[in-house]
Order: C-alpha cells, then structure tokens, then sequence
C-alpha cells in the first residue's frame, strides 16, 4: 500500500471540555448522535468523562481533514473550514472497539470524486514557490509533486483506504490519520 495523505491532530481535553460546556456553544452540533452515544457508552465503561472520548473523536476528525487534504496535493480543496461537513465524517467504533472514519453521503461522493480526479492523473499547478528555492515551501512543493506522480500510477480499480488511531492521556487526546491506495 502507498500511503497518499498523512494527518494527525492533538487536543487538550480540559479546553475542550469547556467548549462543550459553554453555553450557545455549537460544537456538541459537530457530532453525530452516534458518535454521542458511542463517547458516553466509552465513559461509563472506563468510569472517565465524555469530553475525553469526544475530544479524541475531534482529533480525528480534524485529523481526516488534514489527510485528506495531505492526498490532494496541489488540488483544490472541496471545503473550506466553514462549510466542511463535519457531521458526515464520523469517528466510529466497530464491535471490537476499534475506531473507523466512516463518511456519510454528501461527504463520500466528493472523497470519491478527489480520488477517481487524482487517480485519473489530473495535475494542479502550484500556488508554492519553485522547488529551486531553498525555503520550507520548496520542500512542501516537492513533497506534493512526488505524491501527484504516485498517484498518477495508482490502478483505476483500487480505492483508498482510511486508517484512524485514536488515542488519550491524561489531559490531550491525540488522532492519526492515513490514507493509502493499493
């Protein structure tokens, strides 16, 4: 497997917390009730508060979102931060308690549009100074060259795969994303 977009996302629990807390605040909006359930369900079972298991929840989503856009490379991003569609992509727990990113229809139709677009080859240009510069940015545009190309090999059949860790301790909660193609 190649992997084509990279994320991870760090949350202090505490803050996050209080965000949840604070009244009129729309961020319990951000969640699907799922994912509620499935925070409260955690807390009672590991005797700890909803806000740890929400937070890592978060983490990954924001998480996904780096990803995601990590696999776009130089192309443009779907969503912006105000339009992102946060309740189609849910932290998920399978049976075993293992966490998934499971995205919902309006979310996994434009997913699958930016893989079938990159899978096809299709090639942006670069708002990033030239890779001769010797600055971060020329680093970043190497960087996102190299994965145009390799996706640019990658087979018309195969679809990405998306890996979530999510994890916690004490006062941050943490979430790694991938996404990878075979």
């Amino acid at each position: 497997m190649n992997t084509c977009g990279l994320g991870h996302d760090v949350v202090d629990v505490a803050a996050f917390a209080e965000q949840l807390a604070e009244p009129g605040s729309r961020m319990r909006a951000l969640f699907s009730v799922r994912e509620v359930r499935q925070a409260s369900d955690r807390a009672r079972q590991k005797n700890d508060g909803e806000a740890v298991h929400l937070a890592a929840k978060w983490a990954g989503k924001e998480a996904f979102l780096k990803a995601w856009c990590d696999y776009l490379g130089d192309a443009p991003y779907p969503f912006t931060l105000d339009n992102f569609p946060w309740l189609e992509i849910e932290i998920l727990d399978d049976s075993r308690g293992v966490p998934h990113v499971s995205l919902g229809k309006g979310a996994a139709s434009v997913f699958q549009t930016d893989y079938a677009n990159s899978a096809a080859g299709a090639r942006y240009s670069s708002a990033y100074s030239s890779a001769s510069d010797n600055g971060p940015y020329a680093v970043m545009q190497e960087r996102r060259n190299a994965r145009s190309a390799q996706r640019s090999t990658i087979g018309a059949g195969s679809m990405p795969h998306i890996h979530i860790s999510l994890s916690h301790d004490g006062s941050i909660a943490s979430a790694v994303v991938t996404i990878s193609v075979e």
